[in-house]
């Protein structure tokens, strides 16, 4: 499964962005897809992730009320909606999946089996 991350650019702070994720095929290995970030000097971090079943859909409290995951299961595509956005976003955007069901995102990152490559968001004040 390879994953295709797009999207990423510069804005200014409260303009929006939409990210998109495709991935090559869907398998029982992308039962559901998920954005993490990671900014300059920090560690990777979890956004969103949405199951691809049930469509069930789970935040960082960071980014809650200001970011939507949704995903469409013709185009094997996820898609981050990102409103009203803050310099402390900037970082750069990694979709990734997962192979469980739970409504709940994995506890460890390294129960993510694929990865897609960055796409950069820059938020400017």
């Amino acid at each position: 499964v390879q994953l295709q991350a797009s999207g990423g650019g510069s804005v200014k702070a409260g303009e929006s962005l939409t990210l998109s994720c495709v991935a090559s095929m869907l398998t029982t290995e992308t039962n559901a897809f998920s954005w993490f970030r990671q900014a300059p000097g920090k560690e990777r971090e979890f956004v969103a992730r949405i199951t691809y079943r049930n469509g069930v859909t789970s935040y960082a409290d960071s980014v809650k009320g200001r970011f939507t995951i949704s995903r469409s299961g013709v185009k094997r595509a996820t898609y981050l909606q990102m409103n009203n956005l803050k310099p402390e976003d900037t970082a750069v955007y990694f979709c990734a999946t997962d192979p469980s069901n739970s409504r709940s995102p994995p506890t460890s990152q390294a129960q993510y089996n694929h990865w897609g490559q960055e796409t950069l968001v820059t938020v400017s004040s």
